[in-house]
């Protein structure tokens, strides 16, 4: 079997990035992507979601993202430039391979996909999953007793879905705000939070970004779970979130004790009858498949240098922590290009040299 120097696994924003610039350094590696074309999460994303929609998408390194047109969805928009992207930097992309596991072998990083698709071996690796194959729902008691619909975000099919419905949304970040403002002119609505909101005032600065970025930073460099972008930001709305606002979507409860079969209810008794839970609740990084190399800490996040994994140099993390955004996805992929390279160089002035041959 082939021996690599790298591998890097997704195809989303952090692992076109961090291919592009193995490229250009002369890294031998190969990009291996779950999905069947190219996008990344983007391709999975509602059809109502436009590219005025999305809090912006950052340019790939040497090619600017094209200028969007009013209407353009993002789940057709997005995967067009990557697809392109892919295409004019001649990437070395294999889909769809979904990997099950990462593993120590002699030395070496083993990479085995599903069904069959194949193992690599590789001497680095770049795990650039994100989160988006890793919808979290937190369990309530008597939700499996709900006799209307309950869906995540990644299932969420556009407002027309829930017109006339009675909708609860439950989650505290910029997807629930997103959701609220499309459904409140639709349809009747409630809001329910862990946590009371924060809300931002004031323009996102370079300097609350950077304040920002270092706090999560901060989160990985101890080995605690990243905790999302928006959770240090605060949350803000849009122009098209107004009408919402004004009526009432934003007045959040607290969250309730337990779900009944048409509706929810808090602790203090009061009830709520609903006929659909929308869960924008989040996702969690998607990682399972890197169990075998004991990456996690006591804490129960991996803890990273930059974007090295501390518990096993070979491996560097993009889009996971401070990287999870395509601005930080971007820079992450060129710092992994540049950790990899330095593993390899060092690697090789570690090995032993041959043994001299005895004169004769």
């Amino acid at each position: 079997m082939e021996i690599l120097d790298a591998i890097v696994i997704g195809a989303g924003q952090a692992g076109l990035s961090a291919s592009h610039h193995l490229a250009r350094r002369g890294v031998e590696h190969v990009v291996l992507d779950a999905n069947s074309a190219p996008g990344g999460a983007w391709q999975h994303r509602w059809d109502a979601l436009t590219m005025q929609d999305v809090h912006g998408v950052a340019n790939l390194p040497d090619e600017p993202i094209p200028a969007a047109r009013e209407g353009d969805q993002a789940n057709s928009f997005v995967p067009a430039y990557f697809g392109q992207y892919e295409k004019r930097h001649e990437l070395p992309i294999v889909r769809p391979v979904r990997v099950r596991s990462v593993r120590d072998e002699s030395g070496l990083l083993r990479t085995d996909a599903d069904a069959n698709a194949g193992s690599w071996l590789s001497r680095t690796l770049v795990n650039a999953t994100g989160t988006w194959s890793h919808p979290f729902i937190p369990h309530y008691p008597g939700a499996e007793t709900f006799l209307g619909e309950q869906l995540h975000t990644v299932d969420y099919p556009g407002p027309e879905h829930f017109r006339g419905r009675r909708v609860l949304v439950v989650g505290g970040g910029a997807s629930a705000v997103q959701f609220l403002g499309a459904l409140r002119p639709l349809t009747d609505t409630l809001w329910a939070t862990r946590r009371p909101p924060v809300w931002r005032t004031g323009e996102f600065s370079a300097e609350i970004g950077r304040e920002v970025v270092a706090k999560v930073e901060e989160r990985v460099r101890q080995g605690l779970p990243p905790r999302s972008v928006v959770s240090v930001t605060g949350l803000s709305l849009r122009p098209q979130e107004r009408e919402a606002e004004r009526l009432g979507a934003y007045d959040r409860r607290p969250m309730f004790a337990r779900i009944e079969p048409d509706g929810v209810r808090w602790a203090d008794g009061t009830f709520e009858p609903v006929d659909v839970i929308l869960w924008a609740t989040g996702f969690r990084p998607a990682v399972d498949h890197l169990a075998p190399l004991h990456l996690r800490s006591p804490h129960g996040g991996i803890r990273l240098d930059g974007t090295i994994a501390v518990a096993d140099p070979r491996v560097q993390m993009v889009g996971y922590g401070p990287s999870a955004s395509t601005i930080g996805a971007n820079r992450a992929g060129r710092a992994a290009a540049r950790g990899v390279v330095e593993w390899l160089r060092s690697a090789a002035r570690a090995a032993p040299t041959p043994a001299a041959t005895p004169a004769r």
